[in-house]
C-alpha cells in the first residue's frame, strides 16, 4: 500500500505540470481570400450603410473522432474529472450536435476503432438522429476495414484520400484449440457440458469444431453476413448481388471504391474542406474540433483553488447530485461474470462481480427518484452462481427492469437478462447459449513429466473432486453430472417463465445454441431490437412516464475513486500488468488470446459456469 507522503509530491508535480494550460474544444477556421466579382446593377446601387450591415457567413461543423476501444461503461474517474472516451459519451456528443443550432453538420473522422456490431448499431442510430434534425454527416476515412466502413455508410457522404484503401472481405469467425498443446504438456481437460451446442470447453478437449457447434455457428455467421450485405446495399443504393461481388473481391483501392459506388469523394482533408465551404456558401468554415468533449479545468488559483482541487480528486462535481427529479438508472453489467467485486483485468478489460452489480441494482431500487432500471449487458457469461445472484436482484427490484444487450449477452449474460420485464437486443448481438459447462484440468501427466509426485490422505468418497492432479472418478463424475443437469434445469425453467414460453419450446432453442439479436427476436428470446436509448425509452414507458420526455440518468456502478485506487493498489498485480503489457506491445496479436486465457482462468475457478461457446473473433 502506498503512503500519503509518497503521493503528495506526485500530486504537486502533476498540478504544476498541468496548471499552465486548460484543454478546451478549439475551433479551426478557414479564411480564404475572395477575388472581387463583377457587381450587378443591384449591388452597385447599395449604400455604404447597407454594405456595412452585412455580416460574413460563418458555418460551424462539429468534428468528432471515432477511435480506440470505446468501452461500455458508466464513466471513468481520473484525478481531475471524468475524461475517458467511451461509447456513451461519444453518442452523447452526436446527440448534442443534432440539437445545437450553432452546428450546421458533423464531420465524423473514423479512425482505427474497435467497432463491434453492437457499438456500430448504437453509433449508426445516433448518426440517424443527427440526420433527422436536418443536418448532414460526413464520414472522413483514411483506411477502413468492414467495421469502420459499415459505420461510414450510415453517413450522408464518405470521403477518403487518394492513397487510402478499403477492406470489406466478409465475415470471418475463427476458433483456437489447445488440446494438442495440453497433450504435449501432459494436461488433460476433464470437462462436462449440457447441450449439444455448448462448446465452451471444446478448445480444451478437441482439435476442431464439433458438428452441432459448427452448424449453430454457421447459422449465426450467415445472419451476420446477410446483415452486412443488406446494410451496404441499402445505404449505398447498390444491388445485393453487386455488394456480394465487391465483398468477394475484398480489398479495393480508393479509386476502385469510388467507381463501385462505395464512397463519394476522393480528396485530401484540405480539398474536402474547400468543397464544404463552397457547398455551405460560407465566408468562414469552422471545424469545432473535439466537439462536446469535456475539458480539463486546472485553474486552482485563488482562495477556493485548494477546495476545488480536492473536489475534483474525490470526484465531486459542481452540482449537488441529489436532484429529486424522476430518474432512470442505467446499470452497466460488463465483462465475464464472477462472484465478488467487479475488477479491471491485466489487459485493460474488466470482469463483472456479482457483489458489485447486485449492490448497484439494490441502490437503484432503493432510490425513490429512480422510476425504472435499465440493465446494459455486454458479457459472454461466467459463474452460474454469480449469474443467479444478479438475476435474483433484478427480480426483487420492485421497479420495471429493461435489459439492453450490447455486443454479447450470452449464457450467463442471457441468464441475468431473464429477470427483466422487457429485453432489447442490437441486431448483431450474440445471445442465447442457454447451457452449462464445467470441469477441471487434470495435471497428472505434466507432474509426471517434470518430476512432481503427490501423496494424499482423504476422508469422504468424493473429497478429491476438485483436486488438480487427477481426472474425476466415477462417483465424482456422477455428482458433477447431476449438479450440472440441475443447474441446466434451473436455467431453462427460469428462461421459459421469463419469456412466457412453453418449456418444450425453450428447450428446443437451448442446448447451448447462440443467435444474433435478429434471430433471437424471431425466436422469442428477446422482445425488440434497438439501442440503449430505445431501452431507456421503454423503461420510461413501463414506469408510466412520457417516453419522449427527457429524464435524468443515474449511472451505476459508481466508478472507483482514483484516490482509493492509488492507495489501495496491488503492487504484485501492477508488476504483472507491466509484464503483460510489454508482451502485448511486442506482439499485439497475442493480446486477445492472452486476455481470453486470463479471463477463462478466472471464470473456470467456479465449479460450474454459464459461458458462451468460445471467445468468438468474428471479423
Amino acid at each position: 500500500m502506498r503512503s500519503a507522503s509518497n503521493f503528495v509530491p506526485l500530486l504537486l508535480a502533476f498540478i504544476i505540470s498541468t496548471s499552465v494550460q486548460s484543454t478546451f474544444a478549439k475551433e479551426s477556421t478557414d479564411r480564404a481570400e475572395k477575388k472581387p466579382a463583377a457587381k450587378t446593377s443591384a449591388e452597385a446601387t447599395q449604400s455604404d450603410d447597407e454594405k456595412s450591415s452585412q455580416k460574413p457567413v460563418k458555418t460551424r461543423l462539429a468534428h468528432i473522432k471515432i477511435a480506440g476501444a470505446l468501452p461500455e461503461s458508466p464513466g471513468q474517474m481520473s484525478l481531475f474529472g471524468d475524461l475517458g472516451v467511451d461509447l456513451r459519451k461519444t453518442i452523447a456528443r452526436l446527440d448534442k450536435a443534432a440539437k445545437d443550432k450553432r452546428i450546421a453538420g458533423v464531420i465524423l473522422e473514423i479512425g482505427p476503432a474497435a467497432l463491434t456490431r453492437g457499438k456500430q448499431n448504437e453509433l449508426r442510430e445516433a448518426i440517424a438522429r443527427v440526420q433527422a434534425d436536418g443536418k448532414k454527416v460526413y464520414a472522413s476515412v483514411e483506411a477502413a476495414m468492414d467495421s469502420q466502413f459499415l459505420l461510414a455508410t450510415a453517413c450522408d457522404e464518405i470521403v477518403m484520400p487518394e492513397a487510402g484503401m478499403l477492406l470489406i472481405s466478409g465475415v470471418h469467425a475463427e476458433v483456437a484449440f489447445y488440446k494438442e498443446l495440453l497433450d504435449k504438456l501432459g494436461i488433460e481437460a476433464d470437462m462436462f457440458h449440457v447441450g449439444d451446442a455448448k462448446g465452451a470447453a471444446e478448445p480444451l478437449t478437441r482439435t476442431g469444431l464439433s458438428e452441432p457447434v459448427r452448424k449453430n455457428l454457421t447459422a449465426m455467421v450467415d445472419d451476420i453476413y446477410d446483415q452486412m450485405i443488406t446494410t451496404i446495399a441499402t445505404d449505398r443504393d447498390l444491388k445485393v448481388d453487386e455488394v456480394r461481388s465487391i465483398v468477394d473481391h475484398g480489398l479495393l483501392t480508393v479509386q476502385k471504391a469510388k467507381e463501385a459506388g462505395l464512397i463519394d469523394h476522393v480528396a485530401y482533408p484540405d480539398e474536402f474542406r474547400a468543397k464544404l465551404k463552397a457547398e455551405y456558401e460560407a465566408d468562414e468554415l469552422a471545424y469545432v474540433v473535439n466537439y462536446g468533449k469535456k475539458g480539463l479545468d486546472t485553474d486552482f488559483s485563488g482562495p477556493m483553488g485548494m477546495i476545488k482541487l480536492f473536489q475534483q480528486i474525490m470526484g465531486i462535481g459542481s452540482g449537488s447530485g441529489s436532484s429529486k427529479d424522476p430518474k432512470i438508472a442505467v446499470v452497466y453489467a460488463v465483462g465475464p461474470i464472477m462472484t465478488g467485486k467487479s475488477q479491471a483485468d491485466l489487459f485493460g478489460g474488466q470482469s463483472m462481480g456479482s457483489d458489485t452489480i447486485v449492490k448497484a441494482i439494490n441502490k437503484a431500487a432503493a432510490d425513490k427518484t429512480v422510476k425504472a432500471i435499465v440493465l446494459r449487458i455486454n458479457s459472454p457469461g461466467g459463474s452460474a452462481l454469480a449469474s443467479d445472484l444478479i438475476w435474483r436482484a433484478t427480480k426483487k427490484a420492485g421497479k420495471p427492469v429493461v435489459a439492453s444487450m450490447g455486443d454479447v449477452a450470452a449464457s450467463g449474460g442471457y441468464y441475468i437478462a431473464m429477470g427483466a420485464d422487457h429485453i432489447i437486443a442490437e441486431p448483431g448481438t450474440v445471445t442465447g447459449s442457454i447451457g452449462v459447462v464445467g470441469g477441471k484440468l487434470a495435471m497428472r501427466g505434466m507432474y509426471d513429466k517434470i518430476g512432481i509426485t503427490t501423496d494424499k490422505i482423504t476422508r469422504g468418497k468424493n473429497s478429491g473432486i476438485f483436486n488438480s492432479p487427477n481426472k474425476f472418478s466415477e462417483s465424482e463424475r456422477e455428482v458433477m453430472e447431476e449438479l450440472m443437469q440441475d443447474i441446466y434445469r434451473i436455467f431453462t425453467t427460469k428462461a421459459a417463465k421469463g419469456r412466457n414460453m412453453p418449456l418444450e419450446k425453450l428447450e428446443s432453442l437451448a442446448g447451448g445454441q447462440v443467435y444474433t439479436g435478429r434471430d433471437a427476436k424471431r425466436n422469442g428470446l428477446v422482445d425488440d431490437l434497438g439501442t440503449l436509448k430505445d431501452a431507456i425509452r421503454a423503461a420510461k414507458k413501463l414506469a408510466g412516464m412520457d417516453p419522449n420526455e427527457k429524464a435524468q440518468l443515474k449511472l451505476l456502478p459508481k466508478p472507483e475513486n482514483p484516490l482509493e485506487a492509488l492507495f489501495g493498489a496491488d503492487l504484485d498485480k501492477e508488476r504483472e500488468a507491466k509484464l503483460l503489457q510489454g508482451i502485448t506491445q511486442l506482439s499485439p496479436e497475442l493480446a486477445a488470446p492472452l486476455r481470453h486465457a486470463y479471463q477463462l482462468r478466472q471464470v473456470m475457478q467456479e465449479p460450474v459456469t454459464l459461458i458462451m461457446p468460445y471467445w468468438l473473433d468474428v471479423r
